[in-house]
């Protein structure tokens, strides 16, 4: 059961300038987001942004926030701990199409009448990191397994003010058919080949 690329979305929710300074190994969070977010831009896989109460906890911190926006990337503001609560899933599943207007008329002979097209399946494998663990990574995450998606928690980018809130938000994610995941498996599970031709640009940003 590894990742795979074509059918992920990245999820970095809240790493927000006046929270990140007082994140457990905030630092090496950061940079680790960082990297997901520029291995998804070479690999094309979309990425999502989160900002909690922005007003509040200030907006995404810089690095991120560029790197999300390389990728082609949006941020969504919250107020609910769960993003999903916020829409987030909504943006996750793209709409589903509509058939033309008049173009399947009952009227017509049957042979002239079009079929409906089936609705997009769209990406349903998350990806996701972020800060507090706790908290709106968590709550983010189990919603989103509620939501019917395969989550993949990112553990070296994700924490919390305290350790132990931190580990025990990963013990009831995984509890919770969540999979728990490093920065480096997710690159290399992407890739899955040394001849993938993004391979070398990969390498470089986990070396």
């Amino acid at each position: 059961m590894l990742l795979d690329a074509d059918d992920s979305q990245l999820v970095l929710v809240d790493y927000q300038t006046r929270l990140m300074p007082s994140i457990f190994e905030g630092n090496l969070v950061m940079a680790n987001a960082v990297k997901l977010a520029r291995i998804a831009k070479l690999l094309d896989v979309p990425v999502w942004g989160t900002e909690e109460n922005p007003d509040s906890l200030g907006a995404t911190v810089p690095e991120i926030h560029a790197a999300i926006q390389a990728a082609g990337g949006k941020t969504m503001d919250k107020m609910f701990f769960s993003a999903v609560a916020d829409g987030l899933g909504d943006l996750l599943r793209p709409p589903v199409r509509k058939a033309p207007a008049g173009g399947n008329a009952r009227s017509l002979p049957k042979h002239l009448q079009k079929a409906a097209p089936e609705p997009e399946e769209g990406r349903s494998t998350i990806v996701i990191a972020g800060c507090e663990a706790h908290v709106c990574l968590m709550q983010t995450a189990l919603d989103l397994l509620e939501e019917e998606f395969e989550v993949w928690v990112v553990t070296d980018a994700c924490s919390s003010r305290s350790e132990r809130n931190r580990d025990a938000a990963f013990d009831r994610l995984a509890g919770n058919g969540a999979e728990l995941v490093t920065t480096e498996m997710v690159a290399f599970e992407w890739l899955r080949t040394a001849e993938h031709e993004a391979f070398k640009d990969v390498l470089g940003l986990v070396k």
